[in-house]
């Protein structure tokens, strides 16, 4: 609980700073797009604990679609993903690779490489940077988070012995 407290506080303030940077830049409604991507996929990543794979595809689908119109717009909008949506995606696509089915998982994470390197078509940028590192350390964290649940799993007791007997 305490940590999507912290969570959503981290992104209200990204969200905030991004919006008043785009504001000051770019000037007119050009931070509204951005701003609306970033919130739907930081509420995603905030609900991710209900229902992990539908948020997660979710997450990927809106953040494949800001990256494509940006594209698509040129130089009218600003560069997607976002900071707050790029780190959105990482807490999903980690969360997803950590707990979801191997399957399921592998899924999330191809796609969240895919929309990555569409983001690439961009060229070189700050925001693509931003984006790949938060992929990786997506891929990364949930990957070795996933092995370690495993281990744990693993070395627990699941049954009592005459040592240890279970509990009822």
């Amino acid at each position: 609980m305490m940590s999507s407290i912290g969570l959503g506080v981290v992104f209200a303030l990204g969200i905030a700073f991004t919006t008043f940077m785009l504001m000051d830049s770019w000037g007119g409604a050009s931070w509204v797009f951005g701003t609306v991507v970033s919130i739907i996929v930081g509420g995603l990543a905030l609900m991710r604990e209900r229902r992990k794979l539908p948020t997660a595809a979710a997450g990927l689908a809106v953040t494949a679609v800001a990256v494509v119109v940006s594209l698509a717009a040129g130089d009218d909008l600003p560069q997607e993903p976002a900071p707050v949506t790029a780190l959105a995606m990482a807490v999903l696509v980690g969360s997803a690779i950590r707990t979801l089915p191997v399957g399921q998982a592998a899924g999330i994470a191809a796609g969240s490489v895919v929309v990555t390197g569409v983001t690439w078509a961009h060229g070189w940028t700050g925001v693509t940077n931003l984006a790949t590192m938060a992929t990786v350390a997506a891929l990364v964290m949930g990957s070795t988070l996933r092995g370690l649940d495993r281990k744990q799993r693993a070395n627990s007791p699941t049954q009592g012995s005459w040592a240890n007997p279970p509990q009822s």
